[in-house]
């Protein structure tokens, strides 16, 4: 039993409570109910919800044009304001390279995002962005 340990006749399951590291041969991450999506509706910067601690946010496919920012609020009632949030495109874009995105600010509940348009031209995707929560107390 590869994540418990031998406390004589039984086994305990592992606690990381207080551990100085977490340590994986395999994966980290959040199960399946930890995880959701959404879908913006009317423009890329408009607010979307989902209050899971990892998941999919698609994009309106609203245009924009080259060496522009869209910015919109992810309110998510897991994030705290000493939370780590990390962004990736995962779909969506003709030409992978086309965007950049960041979380420019941060607090209870919520959280800013922006995609940014570096391709050279105006695109008009609905780009996939994958987040995930690191939870810091």
């Amino acid at each position: 039993m590869a994540n418990t340990k031998s406390i004589g006749v039984a086994f305990l399951d592992q606690d990381i409570i207080g551990s100085q590291y977490i340590l994986s041969d395999e994966q980290l991450g959040y199960t399946t109910a930890a995880q959701g999506s959404v879908t913006q509706l009317t423009s890329k910067t408009t607010a979307v919800t989902l209050n899971k601690s990892a998941g999919v946010i698609t994009m309106n496919n609203a245009s924009l044009t080259t060496a522009t920012n869209a910015t919109f609020t992810l309110n998510n009632s897991f994030i705290s304001s000493n939370d780590t949030i990390i962004l990736t495109i995962a779909g969506g874009q003709t030409t992978p390279g086309s965007y950049n995105v960041f979380a420019n600010a941060l607090g209870a509940g919520t959280v800013s995002i922006t995609l940014r348009n570096i391709s050279g031209g105006t695109l008009s995707e609905a780009i996939v962005i994958n987040f995930a929560i690191i939870h810091c107390q």
